[in-house]
């Protein structure tokens, strides 16, 4: 009973994801230029970006700073230092642009850094570099705004060069009047970059020294398009998630708990052992709605209501990665696992105890970390593609009325210990966590304790009318957002409850 895991001139274009692998949903790759080698890695590079203000289209200076490790290892994350990006921006880009009166004004820069080897590449956002209130400019001069940040970190499963070059970058500024600063204006529209013409973006290399990697023929080869029919391969450049801004609508941190091995899909028996590879994960979030189900009482309950103040669940998608190639012994496997926190409002079930008699309770889920992971075992045609989410949930039951008279059960009736909820998705309906889709399962509610007052033992009562095997449970995730990242789900949007036409 409960539920699962389940933006005058001509607008410049937005640059899109390289690589987007399929149900492992991360941007993958990797690329390396001939003869590219290890460079002194404090690192200043001025790029001249075209940007659209409102005022029309103008050069604004970025000297970006940063500072890189001198070599990376496979498997590890490489770390970039802060960043600093100096941005210079001439008076005429500002004409007409500030309010009257503006004193000074802050800035925020979303910068994207292409981050590139052998052959593939993957985006990481330098999201969320902040600048502080800088005095407005009189007209004349330049404004100068000094953004600062953390970067996201990147890690590679190949030794090779990494190189990291400057892209698209989106500046909001936030200007503010008053002699102490303390008004601030409606804020003005985002500005979008594009490196201008001709311009050497390229920030730093980092040398990842090692071995050679396994023929790429004898593994599933990558898709930009991938499909139930394709093999999703690990990821061979991971990018931390990065900072979001304030006012996301996913949660900042990541989930509490980690991956629960228990919940965890095996590959078949026999066979070689599959390679896990330790990502970094993206961080999103989603709503998933749905049904909890009581066999005794032939009822359900709406969980996560969509129609009243349904919680998002906030996830760290695809932080592990584990794949066999179909020319090992044992054949091809792919397995991608998530994990998350669900915590869902409480739910107001009504019920006819016995058959006749109607019974109303409001009921308090109290859920562990989920656990979710998606993949293939085997190869066309016979490849079957799988998909499920595990964890471990209680119950607490309370405000109870039998028909329409307060029973007292106390503050504590509850299940008397957690029980395993174990859902399933069928492809294509349910593909991978970024897309979400329809999951569903059934539980055993153990017996109750805990429940009466004032020498009264009801246990007995809501064991006899609630405990049991094959209490269904049908839940709906909506697709992931993911903050930070272009052409994506944001905000998250609440999908239809499981049974309801999608069309």
């Amino acid at each position: 009973m409960g539920g699962t895991m389940t933006g005058v001139a001509k607008r410049p274009p937005r640059i899109s994801r390289i690589a987007f692998l399929g149900a492992a949903g991360l941007v993958a790759g990797i690329l390396a230029g001939p003869g590219s080698a290890a460079r002194a890695q404090d690192t200043e590079v001025s790029v001249a970006y075209e940007c659209v203000f409102p005022s029309g289209t103008h050069t604004v200076t970025a000297e970006i700073t940063g500072a890189y490790p001198d070599r990376g290892s496979v498997n590890r994350p490489v770390q970039p230092g802060e960043a600093a990006v100096r941005l210079t921006i001439g008076p005429g880009a500002l004409d007409g642009v500030l309010p009257e009166g503006t004193t000074t004004v802050a800035g925020l820069a979303d910068l994207t850094v292409l981050v590139a080897q052998k052959g593939r590449s993957a985006e990481a956002r330098w999201g969320a570099l902040a600048a502080p209130a800088a005095p407005a400019p009189d007209g004349t001069e330049d404004l100068v705004l000094e953004h600062r940040g953390a970067v996201p970190s990147v890690t590679v499963t190949a030794p090779g060069d990494i190189t990291f070059t400057a892209r698209a970058m989106r500046l909001k500024l936030r200007p503010q009047t008053g002699e102490v600063a303390t008004t601030q204006p409606a804020a003005l529209p985002a500005v979008d970059c594009l490196p201008a013409e001709g311009q050497d973006a390229l920030l730093a290399t980092v040398p990842v020294p090692g071995g050679t990697r396994p023929d790429p023929s004898q593994e599933p080869g990558p898709s930009a398009t991938p499909t139930g029919e394709e093999p999703v391969l690990p990821q061979d450049i991971a990018v931390e998630p990065s900072p979001t801004e304030p006012g996301s609508p996913c949660p900042t941190e990541k989930p509490a708990g980690g991956i629960d091995e228990s919940f965890v899909p095996q590959p078949p028996p026999g066979g070689e052992p599959p390679r896990v590879t330790i990502l970094p994960g993206r961080l999103g979030c989603a709503y998933a709605v749905g049904f909890a189900g009581v066999e005794k009482l032939g009822g359900a309950m709406i969980v996560n209501d969509p129609s009243a103040a349904p919680q998002l669940i906030n996830v760290l998608a695809v932080t592990r990665s584990v794949s066999r190639p179909g020319t090992r012994p044992g054949g091809s496997y792919f397995r991608a696992d998530s994990y998350g926190e669900l915590p869902l409002p409480d739910a107001t079930s009504t019920f006819l105890t016995f058959g006749f008699q109607p019974v109303t309770a409001k009921v308090e889920f109290t859920n562990g970390p989920v656990t979710i992971s998606t993949g293939t075992i085997g190869s066309p045609p016979n490849r079957l593609n799988f998909a499920q989410a595990g964890f471990y949930q209680s119950l607490r039951v309370y405000d109870v009325k039998v028909n329409g008279t307060p029973l007292d059960v106390g503050p504590a009736c509850r299940t008397a210990r957690p029980y395993r909820v174990v859902l399933h998705g069928k492809f294509p309906d349910y593909e991978n966590v970024f897309k979400g889709g329809p999951m569903r399962g059934t539980v055993t509610i153990p017996e109750f304790s805990g429940c009466g007052t004032g020498g009264e033992d009801l246990d007995q009562l809501f064991s006899a009318s609630l405990s049991g095997p094959g209490n269904l449970i049908a839940m709906r995730q909506g697709p992931l957002c993911i903050p930070n990242t272009p052409n994506n789900e944001c905000p998250p949007t609440i999908p239809p409850l499981p049974g309801q036409d999608t069309r």
